[in-house]
């Protein structure tokens, strides 16, 4: 399975299979999802990127080097997709359903990030909570929570 999502990405990448084998591709598709939810109102602000960063430093513990080339190569990927399900077939491949959940709540933190939650930043975390499987509880529980934070 891995194997096949390094071909994925690399063939989506245009990149050497060198390159892949550096970035872990769990972290490259819940870097993608969080950049879905910083850029579907089309407005990626300064707290936005922060929040980004914030939380993939959070989640994957990289230092600042792969965090940046991870935030690239996520980037070019979210813009060149089409869908959500090659990032959300590897989310449930890949991830725990605690770590689904610390990724909805990551992406509620940066849909919070400027201050302003967007109907279309909450539709599609509300879309990838279904697609991961994530209980509705689980959903409200994350976004509760990534409010509390803001205060």
């Amino acid at each position: 399975m891995l194997a096949g999502l390094k071909t994925f990405f690399s063939d989506l990448l245009e990149t050497d299979e060198e390159v892949i084998d550096t970035m872990d591709t769990k972290q490259l598709a819940a870097a993608a999802l969080m950049i879905d939810v910083a850029t579907i109102d089309e407005h990626f602000d300064d707290d936005e990127t922060q929040a980004l960063i914030s939380e993939l430093r959070r989640q994957f513990s990289l230092d600042n080097d792969t965090l940046h080339k991870l935030i690239d190569r996520a980037r070019q990927e979210s813009k060149e997709s089409t869908s959500l399900y090659q990032f959300t077939r590897c989310i449930n491949d890949e991830f725990s359903q605690e770590e689904k959940c610390h990724l909805l709540l990551g992406m509620w933190r940066i849909a919070f990030a400027d201050g302003d939650l967007d109907k279309y930043e909450e539709h599609i975390i509300r879309r990838v909570s279904e697609l991961i499987y994530v209980s509705h509880t689980d959903f409200i529980r994350t976004k509760k929570a990534a409010m509390d934070m803001d205060d």
